[in-house]
């Protein structure tokens, strides 16, 4: 199914950069089975989805979004997913990365549309002013038009994601199979290693792309690593002061 799927990437493609079409219908899928818009939402910040969690025994803990009495007290849906966004996606996600990215080499990026006055005008504008004609950011994009062409305004959005999926397959694939090997998954006993696996060999066989929910054990398996043996510089460093 998936490489049937595989095979209308090419003709997709014309349209710009979709990525792998069978990875997109199953996300729509996913997406489709929801009732409101904030589960949605729910739906499109996490890599892990409830009973899906890798980790034994483990128990989500109630955050700003699941646990619903702690939402600002607002009049639409709109302005429940920006507050949302607002307080979890924009500082713990986006801004995070364009800062390290942008500051490394003096640019100022995000920092002029982050000024509170700004900030505060937008959280005042109605909704009206924001999507219009199924476009999103209609004000904005009505105030850059006066300086800026067209083509550059309504040109489709490029996303600069690293290539971890092909990465996995590829450089860090020697890496990456170590840390989620199965052997070792089963007696370090955090994860649900038959779990891990299956995602690890339809990753690797490009079945789907799970880089996502790969990454996220990855990192916690190379942070554990260098808690337990810790770097030559800091072995060297405690001889010499011995």
């Amino acid at each position: 199914y998936s490489r049937l799927l595989k095979g209308l990437e090419l003709p997709f493609s014309r349209y710009g950069r979709v990525g792998p079409v069978g990875d997109k219908l199953h996300k729509l899928a996913e997406l489709l089975s929801f009732q409101t818009l904030e589960d949605l939402h729910r739906c499109l910040m996490f890599h892990w989805k409830g009973s899906d969690l890798p980790v034994l025994d483990a128990k989500e803990p109630a955050t700003i979004l699941t646990d619903s009495s702690m939402w600002a007290q607002v009049s639409s849906t709109l302005q429940r997913l920006t507050y949302l966004d607002l307080v979890t996606y924009l500082p713990d996600d986006i801004l995070v990365k364009v800062d390290r990215a942008s500051m490394g080499v003096s640019l100022e990026a995000r920092i002029p549309l982050l000024d509170h006055r700004v900030v505060e005008f937008a959280a005042r504008l109605p909704s009206s002013l924001k999507i219009r004609g199924g476009k999103g950011k209609w004000l904005l994009r009505r105030l850059l038009s006066k300086y800026i062409p067209e083509d550059f305004i309504e040109h489709p959005k490029l996303g600069f994601s690293v290539p971890i999926a092909t990465w996995l397959r590829g450089p860090l694939r020697e890496w990456s199979g170590d840390l989620l090997n199965h052997d070792r998954l089963v007696r370090e006993g955090f994860f649900q290693a038959d779990a891990i696996t299956r995602l690890w060999q339809e990753h690797m066989s490009g079945e789907r792309n799970w880089h996502q929910r790969l990454w996220d054990v990855l990192m916690f398996q190379a942070w554990r690593d260098e808690q337990i043996v810790p770097p030559v510089e800091s072995q060297l460093t405690s001889s010499y002061a011995g």
